[in-house]
């Protein structure tokens, strides 16, 4: 890693380890690095960690992260290391439930401009998704009180890990969640999609019925869930509510969705329109960009486009 104590300098010769990360040389840098009070470099050398899964290094992860959570606010500011040390703990699917239960419940207001702000909202989350990754008992409780967590990121990771434990009791907790509401539709997306994931035919209907909410921001967010469920059986629902739609946002993300769903129906219906030319075969093009890297289909497209060129 050279001698220099410039931290960019040090971050990039981190980054070099990634040529070979796994090369003894390598992972005796990344060990020192992780001894480091300098939390982006313990921050860095986590990620790379994490990201080539690098076991060996378990241990150092662990003991890293219980040394930043001694003042944190001064060791370790933004959650930095803390944060990078519980994903990477996450991607090697290690079972350290004592890292889990701090982070779930780490807690690190940092002054900024005009208060403070809590920079522990991510690692929260992560540490919710390594609760469920290693079956930790009752971990729905925990969920639970997340889902009310005052920050909307840690909310999102919440429903993410309900979603991801595959478990029927976080059915009703993801019902309720919806019926009460969220300031962020971005967290209602996250708990349509986990109640798809978890009850598929039972929870159709249930998120397609939020199409007719009167909160816009209610209705796109079930209708990207329902879009990315993949479930043919979205399809209607989907149809039906761009067909009443009046609103021109809101019909773009309708045909979006449709787009999402990836299956025979949904693409018929889309190039159908985009055949019929108008407002609607625009809106439609727009959904359909998401197949440009998909020859198959965009050849479907350029073919339509082409016929109407020569018509006109």
């Amino acid at each position: 890693m050279g001698k220099s104590n410039n931290l960019d300098d040090r971050l990039a010769a981190l980054n070099e380890l990634r040529t070979d990360p796994t090369a003894p040389e390598s992972v005796a840098a990344l060990q020192k690095a992780l001894k480091s009070k300098q939390n982006h470099i313990v921050g860095r050398a986590a990620t790379i960690a994490g990201q080539f899964s690098i076991t060996t290094l378990e241990l150092e992860l662990v003991e890293a992260f219980e040394r930043f959570l001694v003042n944190p606010q001064k060791t370790d500011p933004t959650c930095a290391a803390k944060t990078a040390i519980v994903e990477a703990l996450y991607r090697m699917e290690a079972y350290q439930p004592d890292v889990y239960l701090h982070g779930i419940g780490h807690v690190q207001l940092e002054p900024v401009f005009g208060g403070k702000e809590d920079t522990a909202a991510q690692l929260r989350g992560l540490s919710a998704l390594g609760l469920v990754r290693i079956n930790y008992p009752n971990v729905m409780l925990m969920l639970a009180q997340l889902l009310a967590d005052p920050e909307a990121e840690a909310r999102r990771a919440a429903a993410r890990a309900v979603g991801y434990s595959g478990l029927d009791a976080g059915v009703p907790l993801m019902r309720f969640k919806v019926l009460m509401g969220d300031s962020d539709a971005q967290v209602l997306c996250e708990c349509f999609t986990a109640l798809l994931q978890l009850t598929p035919e039972p929870s159709l209907s249930f998120v397609a019925g939020f199409l007719r909410q009167e909160d816009m921001a209610v209705r796109q967010a079930a209708a990207v869930a329902l879009g990315e469920s993949q479930l043919v059986q979205a399809f209607p629902f989907l149809e039906t509510a761009w067909e009443d739609a009046r609103d021109g946002e809101l019909r773009e993300v309708l045909l979006l969705s449709i787009a999402l769903l990836r299956h025979e129906r949904a693409l018929g219906f889309l190039l159908s329109l985009l055949e019929k030319g108008g407002r609607a075969a625009d809106e439609a093009l727009a959904a359909l960009g998401m197949y440009r890297e998909d020859e198959r289909v965009w050849r479907r497209v350029e073919a339509i486009l082409d016929r109407q060129t020569t018509r006109a």
